[in-house]
This record gives structure tokens, sequence and C-alpha cells, in this order.
């Protein structure tokens, strides 16, 4: 029953922190669109590490943590307030690069020249 408590909590938090991101005045945070990744909450929800990405890449990324963790404390009264927690978990932001990865990915996807095949004849059709 816990467990189902903490991934509650969780997916609030993550709601949360990207209404919260996009009210924020920092320059290194509103410069390059940024996305959170992944929220996880430790059990006695005394830390959440909170991974972001950004479409512009790791460096934009990097940027957008240090402006976050200097943002931190308003984030984390934000949040206080606006989940209502008797113990708001200490904020811990963490870069990552999967939007870029994921973008690269499909840009190779879409470069491939696959011509298409004709339809395959159905198996039904052979049988009669």
């Amino acid at each position: 029953m816990a467990n189902h408590r903490i991934d509650r909590i969780t997916e609030d938090v993550k709601r949360e922190l990207t209404a919260i991101f996009r009210e924020l005045k920092d320059p290194r945070v509103n410069s390059c669109f940024l996305s959170i990744v992944r929220v996880e909450v430790t059990n006695d929800l005394s830390y959440c590490t909170v991974y972001v990405s950004a479409l512009e890449g790791l460096d934009c990324a990097k940027a957008a943590v240090k402006g976050l963790k200097s943002a931190a404390g308003y984030i984390r009264r934000e949040l206080g307030h606006r989940l209502r927690l008797r113990h708001v978990p200490e904020l811990i932001f963490t870069p990552t690069d999967s939007i870029e990865y994921s973008a690269e990915i499909s840009r190779i996807l879409n470069s491939l020249d696959i011509p298409k095949d004709e339809e395959e004849p159905d198996e039904t059709d052979n049988a009669q």
C-alpha cells in the first residue's frame, strides 16, 4: 500500500514541477525547452531526484540545472503549498540527454531510404 502512495506522490510532484518550471523567470531555465524525464522519490519522502532534459542538448540542460539549483528553495516552497505535504522532499536536479538522444534516433530513422513493399497477399486468399 505504501508503494502506491509513493507512486501517486511521484506523479503529483512531476505534474506540479512542470507547472512551476513554466513560472520561473530565470533565463537559464527559460532559454531552453525543458522536459522532466523522470522523478524518483525516496520511500521516506526525504529526497526527490528530478531528471531534466533539454531539446537543445546536454549543455543547455546542465545550464538549466544550475538555474534550478539556485531556485530550489522557491521551487520546494511552491511544491509544499501546492501538494500540502507534511514533509516536502529535498530536490536534486540531474541533467540527462534523453530528448536529444531520441531526436537523433528519429532523425536517423527518417533519413533511411526504405522502399515500401507492395502489399503481401493474404494467406486466406491462397487457401481457397
